[in-house]
């Protein structure tokens, strides 16, 4: 059975919704003599010992869902279309179309020009993606409010075990709160810190240094981390020790742009506890991406899955949307287990180009469709330019399509951090002088190499180890992960540097600006905090 209960609490929270909401978006109108908004109090919803549990699900559920229910009417965030408006399409657009790993044949709105580097301030879609982060910091900052001791303590009815329970909640969604935040200072840098002991309403908060909430994303995660259940004790796609450890790694490897500091051995001590931590590769890559994900011996090499479930948790954003969106052209939408196809995302010349087989019969990680498709784009906006990625697919081992018959909503948990990528670490930071050896080194990018050749004739020798190698395997190995953009600019290949199509917005590529290595403060944020300061460059 799939793994889906904190997903199935998503179905039973509309009460506890009202009173969050209401917190959420309280203002001035506190201050005036007003009737109540609501008869629904968080007094009265937290007589139900399971809102909290329910609020976690919440959490979690906003990595996934679009807003309050599964029927698209209650959108989170408001200002865009609620089909662009879920926190992985969003992540995935961010991360990955503005690389050159993948392009979209739409023109809706600005999308076209995250991908070729003109994007502004008042962006839709970046603004979009900012207002996503701190929606989930939000959510967090009041879960840990209603969970405070003295406030179980008012209520009355929170008895020693579900006491103990809730303090284990409480360190869950410090996590997730890290890695909204971890987001937050990846794409846009300097950016405010806000937590539970702000004020809810009308205030305006500081804005915080990139370095600043480096060291403070840190000391949570540190402080959390031992109070959380060992590897794989906790539910399915709940945050564990792994889940930290490997936020820190990933943290600790790009310290040097966040933190302008050399924190490489610390990475690999993160690193190592992962690589210790009993997870083992899937023997077949494309297991990693198919329906049954998280029963098909995928689950031993994922540790964060973001959980989808057809019937569950349905919505045209994460992995629905990597599905849908990648088929079109001469491609039969049943062989990908879904009702049709959305003609958008394919990839780009430079990223096909990593790959010496396209076929998949040397390589099993490259995953297209040529039929009917070209390798060169003149026309960003025909689907058929450009091969097309055939990673995600709604079928499981068998064939068998996923939970929701009618083929519009997928079953695939989209892998956010995976023992493949520890690997893989562990061979960039051992060249960047952080720690390991190469000979283990060598031996772990060879483990995958295996896999994907299924015999040792992809296998590379110390001599290829470099970091330039580093860089193209981790894009043959995870592309379409949303890791990406910040592999390019640890890489210094992001801006103005790397070329690939339609970057700059030309045919050919072009470098674009330096400044671009973030994305910009909104100007919507900056009309409305007078604190805040524009990103420089925009």
């Amino acid at each position: 059975m799939k793994a889906i209960k904190i997903l199935n609490s998503l179905t039973s929270i509309s009460a506890l919704l009202i009173v969050l909401m209401l917190l959420l978006l309280a203002s001035c109108a506190d201050e005036l003599d007003l009737d109540p908004l609501s008869s629904q109090t968080s007094e009265i919803t937290f007589q139900n010992p399971d809102a909290y549990k329910q609020f976690l699900a919440k959490i979690y559920g906003g990595i996934s869902l679009t807003g309050q229910d599964t029927s698209g009417n209650f959108d989170d965030i408001a200002g865009i279309n609620g089909n662009f408006s879920n926190y992985l399409r969003l992540l995935f657009t961010t991360q990955e179309l503005a690389t050159d790993e993948s392009i979209i044949a739409w023109n809706d709105q600005t999308i076209h020009n995250i991908h070729n580097h003109v994007w502004t301030s008042s962006d839709i879609f970046i603004t979009a993606m900012y207002a996503r982060v701190y929606f989930q910091i939000g959510l967090v900052n009041q879960f840990l409010r209603e969970t405070e001791p003295s406030v179980l303590d008012s209520r009355g009815n929170v008895d020693a075990a579900l006491r103990e329970e809730i303090a284990g909640f409480r360190d869950e969604a410090r996590f997730m709160r890290a890695f909204s935040y971890w987001h937050g200072i990846d794409m846009f840098g300097d950016i405010p810190l806000v937590d539970e002991n702000d004020p809810v309403g009308a205030f305006f908060p500081e804005q915080t240094s990139r370095a600043e909430m480096f060291e403070y994303l840190e000391s949570e995660l540190l402080d959390i981390e031992s109070r959380l259940p060992n590897p794989r004790q906790n539910e399915y796609g709940r945050a564990d020790k792994a889940f930290v450890w490997m936020l820190l790694a990933k943290l600790y490897l790009n310290a040097e742009v966040y933190a302008n500091t050399n924190r490489y051995a610390d990475a690999f001590e993160y690193t190592e506890r992962i690589l210790n931590a009993g997870y083992s590769l899937v023997p077949d890559y494309s297991y990693l991406f198919l329906a049954d994900n998280d029963r098909n011996g995928a689950e031993d090499e994922i540790i964060y899955p973001v959980l989808f479930d057809g019937i569950a948790n349905g919505s045209f954003g994460g992995t629905t949307y990597l599905v849908h969106a990648s088929i079109g052209g001469t491609m039969n939408a049943t062989e990908f287990g879904v009702n049709n196809g959305w003609a958008g995302l394919r990839s780009t010349s430079a990223f096909v180009g990593k790959f010496d087989d396209i076929s998949g019969n040397t390589d099993t990680r490259a995953k297209f469709h040529t039929d009917g498709q070209t390798l060169e784009i003149q026309n960003p906006f025909d689907f058929t330019q450009g091969y097309a990625v055939t990673k995600y697919r709604n079928i499981d081992v068998n064939g068998d399509i996923g939970s929701d018959a009618s083929g519009n909503n997928v079953d695939v948990n989209f892998p956010v951090f995976r023992l493949a990528d520890a690997y893989l670490m562990y061979a960039e930071i051992f060249l960047r002088g952080g720690g390991g050896d190469a000979n283990t080194a060598l031996g772990y990018i060879n483990q995958l190499r295996e896999r994907a050749y299924g015999d040792t004739s992809g296998n590379v020798t110390i001599a290829d180890l470099t970091l330039d190698f580093i860089l193209d395997e981790r894009s043959r190995e995870l592309y379409w992960e949303c890791h990406r953009r910040t592999d390019l600019i640890r890489f210094s290949q992001f801006s103005d540097q790397g070329v690939w199509p339609w970057k700059g917005n030309i045919a050919a590529g072009r470098t674009t600006e330096k400044f671009r290595d973030l994305y910009p403060m909104p100007s919507a944020e900056l009309n409305a905090n007078p604190n805040l300061v524009p990103t420089p460059g925009y």
